[in-house]
C-alpha cells in the first residue's frame, strides 16, 4: 500500500480529530493499525492538534499589453510580425500573407512557437 498525498491529508484529518488507528484504518481501507500508527509517528502528528490550512494560491498576474495601432497601410492579410527593419511599405512587420485566421504567416507561427515550447522547458 502506498501512502498517497490524499491518503496522509486524510490520515492527518482522521488523527486530529481524535479517531483511534483502527478507525482510521477501516476508513482508509487496505492498511493495518500498526501502519497508521507507524505514519503517524513519522509525520509526528499530535492528537487533537488542529491541521493547519493551505494558503491559498494567489492568482497569476496577466500582464495587460496595449494593443499596437496599426497604420492604416496594413491589410488584414498581412503578417504582423515585428521587425527591425521597415519591410513592406516601410512599415515595422514581415508584412507576407498570414495563415487562415492567424496574424502572422507560417514561418513566424513556426518560430512563435518554437520560442513558447523553449520558454516552457
Amino acid at each position: 500500500m502506498q501512502w498517497t498525498p490524499e491518503r496522509v491529508e486524510i490520515l492527518t484529518r482522521l488523527w486530529s480529530e481524535g479517531l483511534s488507528a483502527r478507525q482510521i484504518a477501516q476508513k482508509l481501507g487496505g492498511v493495518t493499525r500498526n501502519a497508521v500508527i507507524g505514519k503517524a509517528h513519522r509525520l509526528n502528528l499530535q492528537r487533537g492538534a488542529p491541521v493547519p490550512e493551505p494558503a491559498p494560491e494567489p492568482e497569476p498576474v496577466v500582464p495587460v499589453v496595449p494593443p499596437m495601432p496599426l497604420s492604416p497601410d496594413v491589410k488584414p492579410w498581412m503578417c504582423r510580425w515585428s521587425t527591425e527593419e521597415p519591410g513592406r511599405l516601410g512599415l515595422h512587420i514581415c508584412g507576407k500573407t498570414a495563415q487562415p485566421g492567424r496574424h502572422y504567416c507560417a514561418e513566424h507561427l513556426t518560430a512563435a512557437y518554437l520560442q513558447r515550447r523553449r520558454s516552457a522547458a
